[in-house]
């Protein structure tokens, strides 16, 4: 089931809007020149973990071209902002997150938590599948996180790649809609 979810979740273009949690988000313009992702601890050698990857690798490169669009240089570690992002997938009963790029922020349990509530809020009583991507732009010298956006869509089962690609680019897009940086 989890490779299922995790085949489905490249499919999803994900969008958390507007998170209330215990972390302080800072406001206003980003003063960076340049970015790193945030470095992932061992990643899993399951047999999910290839395909996992090929996730990883779509958001990053979405990220990438709305970042670099927006004046930022992505750099393999270093960089003025590091990008951590968090990725949960729930249905009507179940939520599970992948924290590969996330880290081990003390508020990741509280999203997903707040995640599934939102899922399993409405009186829907028809199976759905669901994915949330949140992003956190966080200053890489003071750990301040200076934005915190999500997007949440249904997952759509059998996607073609090119479906896949540009769904997660949209989502993306609206989850660091508004962002401006300055140099």
């Amino acid at each position: 089931m989890r490779l299922t979810v995790l085949s489905g979740l490249a499919a999803a273009a994900f969008m958390f809007a507007g998170c209330s949690t215990p972390t302080h988000v800072d406001t206003g313009p980003i003063k960076a020149a340049s970015f790193s992702f945030l470095r992932p601890g061992p990643l899993p050698e399951a047999a999910f973990a290839e395909k996992r990857q090929q996730v990883h690798a779509l958001i990053q490169a979405a990220i990438d071209a709305n970042l670099t669009a927006k004046g930022l240089k992505r750099v393999a570690e270093g960089g003025d902002v590091t990008i951590a992002y968090l990725i949960v997938v729930g249905n009507n009963v179940t939520t599970s997150a992948i924290n590969d790029y996330f880290g081990y922020a003390p508020d990741a349990m509280a999203l997903v938590d707040k995640a599934q509530e939102a899922y399993t809020e409405s009186n829907q009583r028809n199976y759905f599948e669901a994915g949330t991507l949140l992003i956190d732009i966080i200053d890489a010298r003071t750990q301040k996180v200076l934005r915190r956006n999500y997007v949440t869509r249904p997952i759509l089962q059998n996607p073609t790649a090119e479906v896949q690609k540009a769904r997660l680019q949209e989502a993306v897009n609206e989850a660091l809609q508004g962002v401006r940086i300055e140099h």
